[in-house]
Parts: C-alpha cells; structure tokens; sequence
C-alpha cells in the first residue's frame, strides 16, 4: 500500500511515536546525510516494505507533513508506533526479516481480546503490516484492527502517543478519513465490489457511509452522461438512436453497482433511474419523428421500440413506466399504421355498403306488402340499385388516396395474421362490387392474386409442351369439338 511504503515517517526513518526532540535530532541528521549524498538508512526499513529512495525534497516534504497533530494522527495509522514490549519485540524480528513472528506476536495480544491501553499500538500495528499484504483476507483483517482500534476508548491513548496529549480528536470523523484514504488507495486495484468486502465485518454506521461514497461517483457519472447524451440529442435527432443506445450500454454497470449498494427502493436510485429511462426514452421518441419527417427508409419505429423497452426495464417510478407503457402501446399501434388505415376505410365502404342494402331491402318489403295481386318486383333493379347506392368514383378515390401503392409492401410483411385475414376479405368484397374501370384502378389491393397469378405464369414457361395444342384452354377445345360434330352431321345429311 502506497500510503504506508511511502509515509511521511518512513521517509524520515523514525516510529510515529518518536518524541519531538527524537525527531528533530533525525531532521538533522537525515537532511545533513542527503546534502553529502550519503546513503540514509533507517533501523526502520524493514524488509516488507520494499526499497525506498529519499530525496532532498521528499526529506522536507516528509518532516512538513508531520509537524500538525491531525495529520500526525492520519499518518500514525498508516505507520509503526512502539509503546509496549510486545511491539519492541516484534520490531526485532521485523528487522531481521521474520515478519511471520512479528505478526504472531501481534496477533497474541489482539485476536478475540478488545482493544485496551496495554494492547492499542499492537491493534494499529498490526493493522498496518497485513495492508501491506497482497491477500484480501490479510487486508480485511487490517481494516478490521484499524476501525476496533479507532471506535474503542483508548483510541484516545494512540492519539496523545502519537500528537500532543492536549489534542481531542472526533472518533467517526477519524474513521471517514481512514475509509477515504482507503479507498483512494484501493481504487485502481480493486473492483467496487471487491472493495466492499474487504469492510464487510465493519458495523452499520461504516457500512452507511460507504454506500454514500460509493453511490456519489456511480450517480455522478449517469447524471453527466445523461446530460451529454441530452445536449447531442437535442443538436442532432437523426443520430438519436445510437446516443439513447450508447447512453443505456455505458450507465449499465453504474446501475448494477447502485442496485447492489443501495437496492432499486432506494430515492437516490429511483430518482437518477427515472432520470436515465426518461432520456432514452426521449432519444427513441426524437428518431422516430424526425426519421418519420425525413420519410427514412430505415426500421425506425423498431429502432423506437428498441429504445423504449431498455426504458421500461430501467424505469422504476409509477409516472415514468406508465410513460413508457404508454409509448409502446403507442409503437405497437403504428407497427401495422398501414395496414390498420386500410382495414378502417376498406370496412367503411363495406359498412355503408352494406347498411344501404339493408335500408333498400327494407323499403322493397315494405313496397312488396302493399302491392295488389300480378304486380312483382324487379329484383334485377333493387340490385343494381343497391351496386350503385355506394358513389364508386369517390370511393376509389378514397381507396387511393388512403391506401397507396408504397403501402402495399409493409401490409404485405405484416406478421399480424388476424389483420392480414381482414384484409383479404375486405378487399375480395370491395373488390367484387366494383365495375371494371374501377377495378382496375386498385387491382394492386390484391397483393396475394398478383403473386398467384405470376408464380403460375413462371411454372407455365418452365414447363415443356408435349403437343401443340397444349397451351388450348380446355373449354376452347370442348366448343371446337361440338362445332366439328354440327359440320359433320350436315355433311352427311
């Protein structure tokens, strides 16, 4: 740990707990020794804590950061102190390289004992060599003597041995400070959640304050890429889609952290969630009306779709997901617009069609009952009176102004079989009700004949004529073959 290889008092060769006049005797003489360029050593370099180098400049810079009492305290903890026997002893061992008794004597006097005023500097010195350690379970086990050392009563002993016994010192305010220390050291070397382990056997209030400090950076960061991803929306809509995808892919593990930390009921998470979804939400909502203004011809409206479920899946509050629901519901509908526009107009015509039928053939029978014995009805004229109670001229218009040529292609890909169905009927009735010269104008209504009839013209020339009469339709031939028959009866008569 870099807080401890290179700390103030390792830099000045002494123990945290050296007297003023110890340590102004070691500022002397380092300081003489490094503008000689003799080699400084301390009876403190201990093996573990690698090789150090020390400057003219890191020499006054270490005696400055150490001449405070609070910063006394901050680099005392993450330093030696000898104040007991039991330390002095395991200051021998260390100095000749047994680190592994030194820890066992430390270990002694700490494991399942409580903190007390024999004991305090072997709790903090012992914290201090297993974060030295590469293994997770030795740190765990520093962070643990640190924080039992700091919430005890003697805590107060440490201080006054390492500052001046006048100073007062602020127990949780002391832990924070050892937690963020912590944490700046650990950042680049241990995943968020890794890092959280190693304070697990810490209480409530340690574990508090850590949720803050780890949700500050997580809710920071979503908040400023929701911010960037809002400024570039608004600048560029086309590109919207990506900037909503970019937006949910970079912010995923921010969220997952959050979850972890402080669960998805929490208002910081509902809030910054809420927040996120509404963007992405609003990119997809932005590309598709602007692609739809642009007459793109790229899947848009799946892209919005796309867009608005990663929305859904994130949203947590009722207004924002009831949005969301709202505008896939909405989606959905535009998803077969245009198939949805031809059944409504295709059934109106029907509709009106059929309701004047209805109408005609109720006056008929009335007419009917009232006439006297050799009068008939023209039912040949009711018909074409109920063919004509529809204006077809305008009704085509309608058709074709309502329903497109361009249309036919997304009505026909369509994956709504039940539409698809209804729509079929609706155009073989209209269909069946109109004249030639209107038919033809929308023929191309009955995408799926077209298609039949070109599939059997393909089949038809793939196809070898065994005779010469065998592209003849057969009803040709049938009536061939009964005017041969009359030629030949007159022949013989």
């Amino acid at each position: 740990m870099e807080i401890i290889k290179n700390n103030p008092y390792r830099i000045a060769g002494i123990l945290s707990n050296a007297s003023e006049r110890e340590l102004q005797k070691q500022k002397t003489k380092i300081r003489a020794f490094s503008k000689v360029g003799k080699e400084i050593k301390s009876d403190f370099d201990f093996d573990v804590l690698g090789n150090i180098t020390r400057t003219e400049d890191l020499i006054d810079k270490a005696f400055s950061n150490v001449e405070q009492n609070q910063d006394k305290v901050n680099f005392s903890l993450f330093w030696f102190l000898n104040a007991s026997p039991f330390d002095n002893t395991a200051f021998e061992y260390l100095k000749n390289g047994n680190d592994e008794k030194a820890d066992e004597i430390w270990k002694k006097v700490t494991q399942n004992k409580e903190v007390n005023s024999k004991n305090f500097s072997a709790f903090s010195n012992l914290g201090t060599y297993k974060l030295l350690s590469e293994s997770q379970n030795d740190i765990k086990e520093g962070i643990d003597a640190k924080v039992k050392l700091i919430e005890s009563d003697f805590f107060k002993n440490f201080v006054h041995t390492v500052a001046d016994e006048t100073f007062t010192i602020d127990s949780e305010k002391q832990i924070k400070i050892l937690i963020d220390e912590l944490l700046m050291q650990f950042k680049n070397q241990y995943s968020s959640t890794e890092t959280l382990q190693l304070f697990s056997n810490c209480n409530g209030l340690i574990q508090k304050y850590l949720s803050k400090r780890f949700t500050e950076e997580p809710i920071h960061n979503i908040e400023s890429l929701i911010e960037s991803t809002k400024n570039k929306r608004k600048k560029n809509k086309s590109d919207a889609y990506q900037y909503g995808l970019n937006l949910a892919n970079k912010c995923k593990a921010e969220l997952i952290l959050l979850q972890s930390l402080i669960g998805t009921t929490d208002l910081k998470y509902k809030t910054v969630a809420d927040q996120l979804a509404n963007e992405i939400m609003q990119c997809g909502i932005d590309y598709f009306n602007k692609s739809k203004e642009d007459n793109a011809s790229n899947n848009y409206l799946q892209s919005a779709q796309k867009l608005t479920k990663i929305a859904d899946s994130i949203a947590v509050g009722k207004l924002t997901k009831e949005r969301a629901q709202d505008s896939l519901a909405t989606l959905e509908e535009m998803k077969d617009r245009e198939l949805s526009q031809a059944i409504d107009v295709l059934e109106s015509i029907k509709s009106a069609y059929e309701n004047n039928a209805v109408q005609l053939m109720a006056q008929v029978k009335k007419q009917e009952a009232s006439m006297g014995y050799g009068q008939s009805i023209n039912w040949s004229k009711v018909t074409e009176m109920i063919m004509n109670s529809i204006d077809w001229d305008k009704a085509t218009e309608l058709i074709i102004d309502v329903i497109p040529k361009e249309n036919i292609v997304k009505i026909k890909n369509s994956q709504n079989t039940s539409k698809i169905n209804d729509y079929k009927k609706l155009v073989d009735f209209i269909l069946g009700k109109l004249g030639y010269t209107h038919k033809i104008k929308v023929k191309y209504l009955q995408y799926w004949e077209s298609t039949r009839i070109a599939t059997t013209a393909t089949r038809t020339a793939s196809t070898p004529q065994s005779t010469e009469n065998e592209g003849i339709p057969d009803w040709l031939k049938w009536v061939g073959g009964i005017i041969l028959f009359i030629l030949l009866l007159k022949a013989c008569n």
